[in-house]
């Protein structure tokens, strides 16, 4: 696993310093850890931490963490769930880094749908933000499919590519707040973990920013079922 899991990680940071370099902008990288795990049938406990940085590593950009409890309206499907945020930030500016701190709270809708080897879901998420000197709502809608490359079926030891799309939008002025294009490589560890390593492009109203992204995922269920 060790051998495919660093073939990943090889192939992405190559593609995202070729798509950087045609660009002429600067890369980061993110360090994702991503769990969702059944505390009952309908229950489950979303958990993550997600370490950002300007660049490859050391140099903080944002840590978020994110927790809540979701609800599936169908079994293994249609889930909604309330969660909250906390987000560090330490931004550039003027060439000094500043530390801002917001707390978030969120609602969200997942469905799922599959078509032959096409694993596709659909996430709508409402956001109110506590920022430290001001208070904002954001919509956003992901789109993102998982497609099996070694195997017909998401199954353990097998390779799969992963794309999505996801927009952000203000409730109030200016609307468009950003875009975000993703494409990666995973590996299926076992029925209940997988790792993805990515390149991911944000594009702003006068930003456009790439990022390499490593993640994990985590599905090991609390309940005994």
């Amino acid at each position: 696993m060790r051998k495919i899991f660093t073939k990943l990680i090889f192939t992405v940071l190559s593609l995202g310093s070729i798509a950087t370099f045609a660009q002429k902008n600067d890369i980061g990288a993110w360090y994702m850890y991503f769990g969702n795990n059944k505390i009952s049938k309908k229950l489950n406990w979303h958990n993550e931490i997600q370490y950002r940085n300007f660049d490859a590593v050391g140099d903080l950009e944002q840590l978020l963490i994110r927790t809540g409890i979701g609800y599936d309206l169908t079994e293994n499907n249609n889930n909604i769930l309330l969660g909250y945020g906390f987000i560090l930030s330490q931004p550039y500016v003027n060439g000094e880094k500043k530390e801002n701190i917001e707390h978030r709270i969120f609602q969200q809708f997942i469905t799922k749908q599959k078509f032959g080897r096409f694993n596709l879901q659909h996430r709508y998420r409402l956001e109110e933000r506590f920022l430290q000197d001001d208070f904002r709502m954001r919509f956003r809608y992901m789109i993102g499919l998982n497609i099996p490359i070694t195997q017909k079926e998401m199954l353990p030891k097998s390779l799969y590519a992963s794309v999505y799309n996801e927009i952000f939008l203000h409730v109030d002025s200016p609307v468009f707040d950003r875009n975000r294009v993703y494409g990666a490589l995973g590996y299926v560890i076992n029925k209940n973990m997988r790792i993805e390593a990515g390149y991911m492009n944000q594009i702003q109203e006068n930003r456009n920013r790439g990022q390499i992204q490593i993640g994990f995922y985590n599905n090991i269920p609390f309940n005994k079922n």
